[in-house]
């Protein structure tokens, strides 16, 4: 049987700054349609590794793919595939909501309906709205319009929900999960173990630039727990420090 092409493959990702290493020999696979977290602590190579994903950054070593193409190289195609909510961006300040969303819209050849855009993500009434007087949470979800506008195969979501209030954050979840229903690819970069757990397909726990352990939460859950993942106790809290130091969960 043929093997259907990955969203994302990255082979033996190697990437360093100055004297420091940040990802050394890392691998994984994202196939299409998957919402796969990554997770880790501060420092572990997160980031960066997203960002060779995306194409913002050069490998030292190894091979990143997305749907095939190299993101560095090939970068004019591969941002017509990846739509990046970056964990901090900045607008011009009197830029409107409306305007933002039209000016990245007209970086793709077909892009979505922006009105029906900011309906879905509770922004219509402030269209008209200048970015320096949006809360922080309206950016966030500007953030992500902007990052959904050109209808993405990937879409990168670099700390999703950080710094949003409880509804918000349910909210952004229900998104993530019509994006996978929709059929688009999710790489979602947290801290929070219980948003991972609660969304994401397979998760990958990184640590000092490696992948550290790789699937499904409840995998990982019961293969670093002396608790049955059934008795309701073990969490991907638990799994995320008993894979990444060593102790029992």
């Amino acid at each position: 049987m043929t093997q259907t092409q990955p969203a994302l493959e990255i082979t033996g990702l190697r990437k360093r700054y100055g004297q420091k290493i940040a990802v050394d020999d890392l691998s994984l696979r994202v196939g299409e349609g998957e919402i796969f977290g990554i997770l880790g602590p501060n420092g572990a190579g997160k980031t960066t590794t997203v960002e060779c994903a995306e194409g913002l950054r050069r490998p030292d070593g190894g091979t990143v793919r997305v749907f095939g193409i190299d993101p560095y190289r090939d970068r004019t195609e591969a941002r017509q595939l990846i739509g990046s909510q970056l964990q901090e961006s900045q607008l011009p300040d009197k830029i409107t909501v409306t305007e933002a969303v039209n000016l990245y819209a007209s970086f793709y050849p077909s892009h979505v309906d922006t009105g029906a855009l900011l309906a879905r993500l509770g922004l219509t009434e402030k269209r008209d709205t200048r970015f320096r007087r949006l809360s922080g949470g309206q950016k966030q979800r500007l953030s992500i319009a902007l990052a959904l506008v050109g209808r993405p195969r990937l879409v990168v979501f670099d700390e999703l929900t950080t710094g949003l209030d409880p509804a918000a954050r349910r909210e952004s979840w229900r998104l993530v999960k019509e994006l996978r229903d929709d059929g688009v690819t999710v790489l979602l970069v947290t801290h929070y173990a219980d948003e991972a757990e609660r969304l994401c397909d397979r998760v990958a726990l990184i640590q000092s630039g490696r992948v550290v352990a790789c699937g499904r939460p409840d995998e990982l859950i019961d293969r670093s727990s002396t608790v049955p993942a059934t008795a309701g106790r073990a969490t991907l809290d638990d799994a995320i420090v008993a894979l990444t130091t060593g102790e029992a969960a």
